[in-house]
């Protein structure tokens, strides 16, 4: 049986890119860490604009040991925690564990910057005000 998707229709053209994309965030979700997603209004005060921010909880990840990245059009969040070796733990509840979270940005987002505070880091994303474009195409005849 033929698998239909929400791209199969014949008017949709040049969509296979997301296509595959949204395949590949389907399997990637693993759940850690955990994060949130909201969205900033405008501050007239500051005149900053809306905005996006992104909060994963990394607690025990230091400044060095995570890595945020824009690749084409993802943004991708890697922690690497180095165990040292110098502890003699009785107990170890605490794992040092490594992941990559990403996230598929539409055309035209930018990171704003990323801040990490009490475990958190929050990563600031701006989306540009959309412009609308008409444009007009010649039609050639041919005698």
């Amino acid at each position: 049986m033929t698998r239909m998707t929400p791209f199969a229709s014949p008017l949709m053209l040049g969509f296979d890119a997301m296509e595959k994309t949204l395949e590949r965030i389907a399997k990637g979700n693993d759940g850690y860490p955990p994060y949130n997603i909201e969205r900033l209004r405008p501050n007239g005060d500051t005149g900053a604009p809306e905005r996006l921010r992104i909060t994963l909880a990394v607690a025990g990840f230091s400044e060095e040991e995570l890595d945020v990245t824009t690749e084409e059009n993802q943004l991708v969040i890697r922690g690497r925690q180095v165990d040292s070796g110098e502890r003699d733990y009785l107990y170890r509840g605490i794992a040092a564990r490594q992941f990559q979270r990403t996230f598929v940005l539409a055309d035209g987002m930018r990171v704003q910057g990323a801040e990490l505070k009490n475990g958190l880091l929050s990563v600031d994303l701006v989306r540009p005000e959309p412009v609308r474009m008409v444009k007009k195409i010649n039609i050639s005849v041919s005698d």
